[in-house]
């Protein structure tokens, strides 16, 4: 299990910049968040949902919902991206991840508001993951998608993942990462706190 505190959510909570200058706020989900997550998902695009999840749906079902909601069993976790927008806060997008302790191993799914991709908004997100794995201890992250999925696919080339088939499924390739980061050498403040933490708690348990 991760050694995170999951009773206040907000100190997991990042700001990121954008190219364009503007903020862009990664945070858990919480339960209040279900309305306007689903809403999300039912407002992307047909071609969206189905790469997201890899076959067609047009919204999250109870079960699936409930899961996205309920962050940090089996170290599961859901985090939404957050823009004010006319005044507004508005999800552009959101991204699902795991951590594995026996393999060190860390997978993930983003998905991206239509009206917002190619803003940077997809790189930012994949940086501030990558921070999460360190913290986590993980030493690989990926994750697949269809081989048709041309934007996922542009975006994992652009941040450095090497790219390989997908065990087991011949429509979907999967893009990797080596992780090797020090607490100290995790970009993300947040993140970077958290894996010192974490190393704490392990060198206490061992002692």
């Amino acid at each position: 299990m991760t050694a995170l505190r999951l009773d206040d959510l907000r100190q997991h909570s990042d700001v990121l910049r954008l190219r364009s200058g503007e903020t862009l706020a990664v945070r858990f989900v919480e339960l209040r968040d279900a309305e306007a997550l689903q809403a999300y998902f039912r407002a992307l695009s047909v071609r969206s949902r189905y790469n997201r999840f890899l076959g067609a749906m047009s919204e999250l079902s109870p079960t699936e919902l409930d899961h996205f909601i309920h962050i940090g069993e089996r170290d599961r976790f859901s985090v939404i991206a957050v823009m004010t927008i006319d005044g507004v806060d508005t999800i552009v997008g959101e991204a699902r991840y795991g951590f594995e302790a026996s393999t060190a191993s860390f997978e993930f799914g983003v998905s991206i508001d239509d009206r917002w991709q190619g803003h940077g908004i997809g790189t930012a997100l994949l940086r501030n993951l990558e921070c999460r794995a360190a913290a986590f201890g993980a030493r690989r992250l990926f994750g697949d998608t269809l081989r048709s999925n041309d934007v996922m696919i542009g975006l994992a080339r652009k941040s450095g993942f090497d790219f390989m088939p997908s065990p087991g499924d011949w429509k979907l390739v999967r893009f990797e990462k080596h992780v090797d980061a020090a607490p100290q050498e995790i970009p993300c403040a947040s993140w970077r706190l958290a894996a010192a933490s974490r190393e704490i708690a392990a060198a206490s348990f061992l002692s």
